[in-house]
């Protein structure tokens, strides 16, 4: 299956939670090793848990490629480890984002703590059609 075919897949899964997490945004997140998809999610109900946490839940996930429709996060407002460290502590290979977060909780740290952790990471993968899931969504401290 294709990148885009997994993005589709995120955004399929975060559709399905629009409106169901809180003052957070609905997030899919699919997890795919050795060409298989091995681990999937979705933004829980009321904002937690977030999506790339639900889909590595349980998942040896070193050396996968991880398809997120939102920037993962590089702080949590909770305190707890942020997306983008768990995903640095799954040793994933590559992380591909479909829209940017221009929350005061990823603005682009999540990112860079990707890539200084030497994990691969691509944006902008079928950005269109995931901007239409955060057009309500206001991202906290702005």
């Amino acid at each position: 299956m294709s990148d885009a075919t997994h993005m589709r897949r995120a955004i399929a899964l975060a559709l399905a939670q629009v409106g169901r997490t809180g003052d957070n945004p609905a997030v899919g997140c699919v997890i795919v090793k050795g060409g298989e998809v091995v681990g999937e999610g979705a933004t829980g109900d009321g904002g937690r848990p977030h999506a790339e946490e639900v889909a590595l839940s349980g998942l040896d996930a070193r050396d996968a490629d991880v398809f997120v429709t939102l920037e993962p996060c590089g702080e949590r407002s909770s305190g707890g480890l942020s997306c983008s460290e768990r995903l640095v502590a799954a040793r994933v290979a590559r992380v591909v984002i479909a829209a940017a977060d221009a929350s005061v909780f990823a603005d682009g740290r999540g990112s860079a703590r990707l890539r200084n952790a030497g994990i691969a990471v691509e944006s902008g993968l079928l950005a269109e059609e995931a901007h239409a899931l955060y057009a309500a969504y206001r991202p906290a401290g702005r």
